[in-house]
């Protein structure tokens, strides 16, 4: 028996791979290897997982059913945790074919993969605090309405959630959807801010700071993103006769933090200050985001642990290892 992992060689998803092993689960990793950031980046997640005799590793893109359905064939798979998708709210809107191919036909292979799995125990997935759109109420809730997106990419993850639920209605599929809230850490994404800010100071580069710096986000840090995984993972909903087995809830510190404070840290690991260009709002992106993690705690004991105080050194401290700089 097995979990299957798609987008094994990304960020979350190589992380919540080694915390299978760990634990002595076998684990299915897939992934297309797609080149919307380094792909080197990604092999080289990869490479301790390859070397672990637990993982087995297929190269594929999920939305080619055909193709999907073959390399999985004849494995043992209990429970899938499906974090493969387009990711970038700023990409979406000079690239919105890549995003109904990996985030909507994707997702929906995956989904009818696992409705004909009679091993199947539960299908965990991502989705995205994007979903809450501008909605100014804060903390976000689970109870918001989220039927304003404001990116194409916050779509096709509503889009999810809505092909989940019915699948759920219709084949009693336990599935769980996480709405992710800004994740970093070690192995983190170059398109995200700590990552670019990073870069440009270690390079004497300037960096663009969006809506002059009057930002917040609800940072959270890797570990504490990979526990809450496996803990609802380890837990599946159950049809209580009213509604199908299906929950969403939000994933987060709980913390909103300014931007500019995020910049500090970074620059203090550093020990060098930013040169800094101050910019209006980009289109789709929001002021703010902060969630409320109420639903998640209750259930599934979920508990972030790591301020920014703790995991931008830790990140910035990756960072320097991983290219070979000197402090």
């Amino acid at each position: 028996m097995a979990i299957l992992v798609t987008g094994a060689a990304g960020f979350i998803g190589s992380h919540v791979s080694h915390a299978l092993l760990g634990r002595g689960e076998q684990v299915v990793g897939v992934d297309n290897l797609n080149d919307y950031y380094r792909v080197q980046l990604k092999r080289d997640r990869l490479t301790p997982l390859l070397a672990q005799p637990g993982f087995r590793f297929t190269e594929i893109d999920i939305a080619d059913n055909d193709a999907f359905n073959t390399a999985l064939r004849g494995e043992k798979i209990t429970g899938v945790i499906h974090l493969a998708a387009q990711a970038g709210v700023r990409y979406s809107i000079e690239h919105p074919f890549a995003y109904s191919r990996a985030n909507v036909t994707g997702h929906l292979v995956v989904l009818e993969y696992c409705r004909h799995l009679a091993s199947l125990q539960h299908l965990v997935y991502a989705s995205s605090s994007s979903v809450y759109g501008g909605n100014e109420k804060l903390p976000f809730s689970e109870s918001d309405p989220v039927d304003r997106p404001i990116s194409l990419y916050a779509a096709t993850k509503k889009a999810d959630e809505l092909m989940s639920h019915t699948y759920s209605h219709l084949y009693g599929l336990p599935q769980t959807g996480l709405r992710f809230f800004t994740v970093y850490g070690p192995w983190g994404r170059p398109d995200m801010a700590m990552w670019m800010f990073t870069e440009a100071i270690v390079a004497g580069k300037p960096i663009r700071v969006f809506n002059h710096g009057d930002m917040k986000r609800d940072f959270t840090f890797i570990d504490d993103i990979v526990a809450g995984v496996i803990a609802c993972l380890d837990k599946p909903p159950k049809a209580d006769g009213k509604s199908a087995p299906h929950r969403i809830y939000n994933i987060g510190n709980h913390r909103p933090e300014k931007l500019t404070d995020m910049i500090a840290l970074i620059e203090k690991s550093l020990g060098r200050e930013a040169e800094k260009i101050l910019e209006p709002m980009q289109p789709g992106d929001v002021a703010e985001t902060y969630a409320d993690i109420t639903a998640i705690q209750r259930d599934h004991g979920f508990a972030p642990k790591t301020s920014i105080e703790t995991g931008i050194p830790l990140f910035v401290e990756w960072y320097k290892n991983y290219h070979g700089i000197n402090s």
